[in-house]
């Protein structure tokens, strides 16, 4: 019998990375959320495209710089915290946020992972059928990308409407999905450059805020792995 020819190996493809457990998967894909918020670093600018993610993010806002702080600690990686003052009558400051070179991979990884994983779930769940646990995973999610986008997008607010302002169309997607997951009808609308998506006033309003409360995140003078103070008690 003739033997069989040797087949030679063929290079693989990547293995995909493993599923995150649901903890790590709300915390990675909120912190996939706020950096979709956010333009590139301005030391980051030469270029106009914008790679998968960049080793810094940089936001306009204290308390989303905080959070991004606070869901990296949770995921193991490191972040340099820079603070930078600008203009002139109108003073305003910049967070930036860095991954020092050796956790970059690691970095990239779990947002990525984060990202594609968490919108997966929220875009196709829960199905009927699904555990509580998937439901209440799915509810956390879509919770989790509304708190990104009023903490770190551009807030687009009327007497009629809470609105964001967007440039990432699957972030705008995954809003309005996370919007029905909550039992709130939200509108997508184009702009120039951007998209809004909005909830009206009343009921729906208040139901996005209550569902996309911060959590208390560490001061700006807490280094990550410091520990907070124990809260008094109140007196008997």
């Amino acid at each position: 019998m003739t033997p069989e020819p040797a087949v030679l190996d063929r290079p693989r493809p990547p293995a995909p990375p493993s599923p995150l457990d649901w903890l790590t998967l709300g915390d990675a894909f909120e912190a996939a959320c706020l950096l979709r918020c956010t333009p590139p670093p301005t030391a980051a600018r030469p270029t106009t495209a914008r790679p998968a993610h960049t080793p810094g993010v940089e936001f306009n806002r204290e308390d989303a710089a905080q959070r991004m702080r606070q869901l990296l600690a949770r995921l193991d990686v490191p972040v340099t915290h820079e603070v930078a003052v600008g203009g002139l009558r109108r003073r305003y400051e910049l967070h930036r946020l860095w991954v020092p070179q050796e956790h970059q991979d690691a970095y990239t990884r779990v947002l990525d992972a984060g990202w594609w994983q968490g919108r997966r779930e929220l875009l196709g769940g829960p199905l009927p059928g699904a555990s509580p646990a998937r439901r209440r995973l799915v509810n956390r999610l879509a919770a989790a990308a509304w708190r990104s986008a009023l903490l770190a997008a551009g807030r687009h607010v009327r007497r009629h409407i809470l609105g964001v302002r967007l440039t990432d169309r699957e972030l705008a997607a995954v809003l309005i999905r996370g919007a029905a997951v909550l039992d709130v009808p939200a509108r997508l609308r184009p702009g120039t450059g951007c998209f809004l998506v909005s909830v009206a006033d009343g009921p729906d309003r208040a139901r996005i805020l209550s569902s996309a409360a911060l959590e208390p995140a560490r001061g700006p003078a807490m280094a990550a792995g410091t520990v907070a103070p124990p809260a008094r008690r109140p007196a008997s």
